[in-house]
């Protein structure tokens, strides 16, 4: 059984305990250390190597979102996943774009957490469906996706899909509706295999770091059928 390196972000150390705490228990997770503010986070990823970081949005000194950038312009670099008390704001939106795996809120039951650490190991984002409309709404700007901001968005978003094939246009989407590989595969008749590789492709066309990046895109360009957008 492969162990999951886990390195704890996080300004309150009651949350760090307790976080320890639930992913220690886990067989498959260890956890290879602990910080307390964003500065710390690149000497301890270098001397640490986790697989995974969970990392705290709002910090005093260097904040998740500025430590976020900093890591994923790395090379291989660990994934991270954004600890939040909020559903959707600008901040969770930012680190996500700057290419957080996804988020999980504070009060998720432990047993969550701890499979969302296994998703973004295995390369999947970590999303909670329960927000994900939400998220998408605001990362439109507005409850329609109107106006001036949301065109210029709407545009460059578009003219940066336009890289794409049909089919990897369809993939997308399909990532953008929040499906995983098996059921893409079963909606166009392909292997699993083939989506991971149509996936791995978009991602090196567009320099993405994730199908996170992949979903807010193609909602950006109004392709998700969830009524503020069309599909092409």
């Amino acid at each position: 059984m492969t162990t999951i390196r886990v390195l704890l972000v996080d300004d309150d150390p009651l949350v760090r305990a307790g976080l320890s705490l639930m992913l220690g228990g886990a067989g498959d997770i260890e956890i290879v250390g602990e910080a307390a503010d964003g500065t710390e986070v690149e000497g301890l990823v270098e001397r640490t190597r986790p697989d995974v970081v969970l990392m705290d949005i709002r910090m005093p000194s260097v904040d998740g979102l500025a430590a976020t950038e900093r890591l994923r312009g790395r090379a291989e670099a660990p994934q991270v996943v954004v600890l939040t008390t909020f559903h959707a704001d600008e901040q969770v939106l930012r680190a996500l774009r700057a290419g957080a795996a996804g988020f999980v809120l504070k009060d998720t039951p432990p047993a969550e957490i701890v499979a969302a650490v296994r998703r973004v190991a295995a390369g999947e984002p970590v999303l909670s469906p329960a927000v994900t409309r939400q998220l998408m709404r605001h990362a439109a700007g507005t409850g329609n996706g109107t106006g001036a901001a949301a065109d210029v968005r709407r545009t460059r978003a578009r003219e940066r899909l336009a890289a794409l094939n049909d089919r990897e246009s369809e993939i997308a989407v399909a990532v953008g509706r929040g499906l995983p590989n098996a059921q893409i595969a079963a909606e166009l008749f392909l292997s699993v295999a083939t989506v991971k590789t149509h996936v791995s492709r978009i991602l090196a066309k567009l320099d993405l770091n994730n199908r996170v990046q992949i979903a807010l895109l193609a909602y950006d360009a109004g392709l998700l059928e969830d009524g503020t957008g069309d599909r092409h």
